[in-house]
């Protein structure tokens, strides 16, 4: 195939998509990613589209968003290796939070195995995931639908997150930076994620190489509210995500790597002034309902202003609880 009507062929799959990762261009055109990647510069100097560390996108700068069926196709082996990574953070009988995002509904699956969770999330591809979990109890915010990304927004999905807390928060984005921390290209989705940060101890960002030194519209993390980074091992020639990578530790942010042999993210004690919050209560241990040789319970859906609700009465008794197993 010559290199016009190579271009010409990725520049249709981008117009059809919105994006497309590098590998799955570099397969349908049956080159090699190295002569895709020098395509899509070609194309970028055009102004016919705009490169992304990882594909190519639509031309339209910070305030564009790709919806769900295009961000699904991008980096896919990337986002498995990294919710396989993170799942290993979550204990049993654990409350977290989950927000929306292709890379979230990829840990949501493998969430479905852990006994006793609670799964608090505004993300309808996330309560999915986990519908048919008999052992995951999984809490629904309220708000309003928006549908490029099945989340749940706005000002009911932040007021039902008023007085939650929670062990841990998983969250990705659309860009991450040592300067700005995790960001993402629509105000609504950047104002419930700040609002679940609030209700977590820790917060886990799970970002592949192709966010690492992105900065969109809307901040949602600061670094510094960030524990830790699960990611994948940038490529050899993607110097800006080794770089940022190396920034986003040097302030404090714990890197957990996936890769080939990956096993569980190790459990490192939290560098200085990354400790979880104290001024927040942590929840104790939950048991799964029914326990014992008959099993859990069957899964329950209830608000999350419910569950706040009912551990306001018993946040004392889960602080204890808490200090005594630390």
């Amino acid at each position: 195939m010559f290199a016009a009507e190579r271009r010409q062929l990725i520049l249709e799959m981008v117009r059809a998509n919105g994006a497309v990762s590098l590998r799955e261009l570099a397969r349908v055109v049956q080159t090699s990613e190295v002569t895709v990647r020098r395509d899509v510069r070609a194309l970028e100097a055009e102004g016919l589209l705009d490169r992304r560390h990882g594909g190519a996108v639509l031309p339209g700068g910070l305030t564009r968003e790709s919806g769900f069926p295009q961000k699904s196709h991008l980096a896919t082996a990337e986002k498995t290796a990294i919710a396989d990574l993170a799942a290993g953070l979550v204990e049993e009988g654990e409350a977290i939070v989950v927000g929306a995002g292709t890379t979230t509904q990829e840990l949501a699956r493998r969430l479905a195995r852990v006994p006793g969770l609670t799964v608090v999330t505004n993300s309808l591809l996330v309560a999915q995931a986990l519908a048919h979990a008999n052992r995951v109890e999984v809490v629904m915010t309220g708000g309003t639908l928006r549908g490029s990304n099945y989340a749940l927004v706005g000002s009911g999905a932040e007021q039902s997150l008023q007085g939650l807390r929670v062990s841990r928060a998983f969250l990705s984005g659309s860009g991450l930076t040592a300067e700005r921390g995790l960001s993402t290209s629509n105000m609504l989705s950047a104002s419930v994620d700040r609002a679940l940060v609030q209700a977590a101890a820790e917060v886990v960002v799970l970002a592949d190489h192709t966010k690492l030194g992105s900065d969109t519209m809307f901040q949602t993390v600061p670094t510094d509210l960030i524990t830790r980074l699960v990611t994948d091992e940038p490529p050899g020639h993607d110097d800006r995500a080794a770089t940022e990578l190396q920034a986003l530790a040097d302030q404090g942010v714990q890197i957990a790597v996936a890769g080939a042999g990956s096993g569980p993210a190790p459990a490192e004690p939290l560098p200085p002034g990354r400790q979880p919050r104290r001024d927040m209560p942590l929840p104790g241990q939950r048991r799964t309902r029914g326990g014992g040789p008959g099993g859990p319970g069957p899964q329950q859906l209830r608000s999350a202003a419910a569950l706040a609700e009912q551990g306001q009465g018993q946040g004392d008794r889960a602080r204890v609880a808490d200090l005594r197993r630390r």
